[in-house]
């Protein structure tokens, strides 16, 4: 018998009738689990009584406990293509995969609408939206409540990481999207597994998640349901979750940066780890040594490229690990261990290609969700920089397109949805549940001029504030002026779920908790940088394995081998970057590596404006290291 939800009311009654009478819970041919076949799947009484909560608050018409499994996916696949939500694409060019179009209103993350409700507001920081949360929860109650109506809530318990590491975290998401719920199982593990792991008291993080869109009763759907009003909120104290309005990527997949970001940097915060927006890879020398690095660039700025690179330099390999989550914990032997808590990509569409990244386009191939990309006479898909243009084609929007026409084919932050062992260049140990020891660090930015093409850093302090000072040019990804200059300090200004100064302080307490020597060194790389006429500078993609070499012979170096001093950090020698090769001028590897008095001095003005607004929270290491860099460049 289902058990009477508290403060019960007649809603209560219908989702009873609806629950004990399984003829009417059905997808396809698939019943609906109920909330008692929930309690045969798992004896956790915070995740029963949490999952009815949020049915009494919400008010579906069904529910349905996810399994995670293949079949799922494709008849929840199929049951939206014949209601016209997303369209099958040809199956002899990309087997198994669908093409869907969002509203132009929800094209990308949310920043000006997400918030932080810490119970302080200075632990939430100057760089968080902050709402008090007993205020938030006031304000989200009315539009949770019968927000799915009309609709089902679907009930996905997710491991973000391997399954039984020690460096993983359980989440439950409910949702009413089954959009989310395809897109869910590829990013995370997701279904039956999880729950089976999920013992009696073990805590997960609650994610809910609705489109703020309810069917009226023979109202008929949109193929892009979803709200004016959003909300994407982290109460980092409770480690919970909730998300309204949206249905767009991050903003509705809450495992991606909801969960493995802006929560879990202040659980790693709280237990002495690090939760980062890090790509990492392993990288193997033509005489078979292998080392991991990690390496932090903002959105749309080539993690993905860089991850599933494929080197120029005979002998070298890149092998990928995970192309934009990294969670790093210590190790016995007191080095820094990392898993991609991810199980897909989640990778910008426009500007992939064969000559950008070969392995992503193999990784897309096949049982692939695309969103906001064009689609072809041949049902086949395109974006801007896949090949040449099609003759025709549907744009993103739903309308015809063809070339030279005044908007793009596919939305600049369109996105592909992939399964991570499809990469060709999956590295073996991507689901190990140990993870994977950490050499090497890499900070950079989009900046077309003042970054050096690579520099490391003097110590652990040094590269902190490296990180602290990253800054990068705007792109599609994020709300703003494209090509806009801000401060995102370790790539995680939109995503970090605390105060920023108090984040600075965690990671340089990292150098309390082991031996210097074994922590990663840490470097800083720039592929943007232009010349005054505009073009770039260096050739980029597989040519950065030139940059990666150098990083792996210094990550091995004892001294200043293949190194040289200067006012920001350490920089290649003379000819200590492989060029064999390269069709590259000395004139262009002068200017990549050219450092002008006058930009870095801006730089570090606007470094300074910057910090201010930490106030006390600023660690006073932070002001040595501006001190000495300016110290530095005088007596240059």
């Amino acid at each position: 018998m289902f058990r009477i939800l508290k403060n019960s009311n007649n809603n209560s009654s219908r989702i009873i009738s609806l629950f004990n009478n399984p003829t009417n819970n059905v997808i396809g041919s698939k019943r609906f689990y109920s909330i008692e076949q929930l309690k045969q799947k798992t004896k956790n009484q915070k995740l029963i009584q949490w999952v009815e909560e949020q049915a009494k608050l919400c008010k579906p018409d069904k529910i349905y406990i996810c399994d995670g499994s293949e079949e799922e996916f494709n008849r929840l696949c199929n049951d939206m293509v014949e209601k016209g939500v997303i369209t099958k694409l040809n199956s002899s060019k990309k087997p198994n995969c669908y093409l869907a179009r969002s509203d132009p209103s929800d094209v990308a993350r949310v920043e000006s609408r997400t918030y932080i409700c810490s119970n302080k507001k200075e632990d939430a920081g100057p760089t968080n939206n902050w709402m008090d949360p007993k205020e938030m929860k006031a304000t989200l109650k009315p539009l949770f409540d019968g927000s799915m109506k009309g609709r089902t809530m679907y009930v996905m318990p997710f491991s973000m990481g391997p399954l039984g590491s020690s460096i993983s975290h359980v989440g439950v998401e409910v949702t009413d999207s089954p959009f989310v719920v395809c897109n869910m199982k590829i990013m995370t593990r997701m279904g039956d597994k999880v729950l089976e792991q999920l013992k009696e008291n073990d805590s997960f993080v609650p994610c809910l998640h609705s489109v703020g869109a309810p069917l009226k009763p023979g109202q008929k759907d949109s193929n892009w349901p979803c709200n004016s009003t959003k909300y994407i909120v982290q109460y980092p104290d409770e480690r919970a979750i909730v998300s309204y309005g949206s249905g767009y990527g991050g903003n509705a997949l809450l495992g991606k940066k909801c969960f493995s970001l802006r929560i879990a940097s202040a659980m790693a915060r709280d237990d002495g780890w690090l939760a980062e927006h890090m790509l990492i890879l392993g990288l193997t020398n033509d005489k078979g040594e292998k080392k991991y690095i990690a390496a932090a660039f903002p959105s749309a700025c080539g993690k993905t490229n860089l991850a599933m690179m494929t080197p120029t330099i005979p002998g070298w390999k890149v092998e990928t690990v995970g192309d934009d989550i990294c969670w790093m914990k210590f190790g016995k032997d007191g080095r820094l261990y990392a898993i991609n808590p991810e199980n897909g990509f989640f990778g910008v569409a426009p500007g992939t290609s064969a000559s950008s990244n070969p392995n992503a386009l193999k990784a897309i191939d096949r049982n692939t969700l695309y969103t906001n990309v064009a689609l072809t006479p041949d049902n086949d898909v395109w974006w801007e920089g896949l090949s040449n243009p099609p003759s025709k084609a549907i744009d993103w929007t739903g309308k015809e397109w063809a070339p030279g026409s005044k908007t793009p084919a596919a939305h600049p932050n369109s996105r592909f949805t992939a399964p991570l062992n499809q990469c060709p260049s999956i590295d073996p140990a991507w689901d190990d549940p140990k993870g994977v020891p950490i050499s090497a660090i890499i900070f950079g930015g989009r900046r077309s001029s003042t970054i050096p093409l690579v520099y490391q850093a003097l110590d652990w302090k040094h590269g902190t504030f490296m990180g602290a000072s990253t800054a990068s040019e705007l792109t599609a990804a994020a709300e703003g002026t494209v090509g806009k200059i801000r401060h995102d300090p370790f790539a995680m200004l939109p995503f970090c779920g605390y105060n920023m100064g108090d984040y600075f302080s965690h990671w340089l307490s990292m150098e309390n908790k082991t031996k210097p020597e074994l922590l990663p060194k840490i470097f800083y790389v720039n592929w943007f940088r232009k010349s005054p006429s505009g073009k770039f500078l260096w050739p980029g993609f597989g040519e950065n394995s030139r940059v990666l070499k150098w990083i792996f012979q210094r990550c091995n170096a004892k001294g200043m081998e293949y190194a040289d001093n200067s006012p920001i950090g350490i920089i290649p020698a003379n000819d200590s970057l492989d060029l064999n090769g390269l069709d590259i001028s000395k004139d262009n590897i002068r200017q990549l590596f050219s450092l002008n008095k006058t930009e870095w001095m801006g730089d570090l003005k606007s470094m300074r404006e910057y910090c201010k607004q930490f106030g006390n929270k600023l660690p006073k290491e932070m002001n040595q290291q501006m001190d000495n860099l300016e110290k530095r460049f005088k007596d240059f």
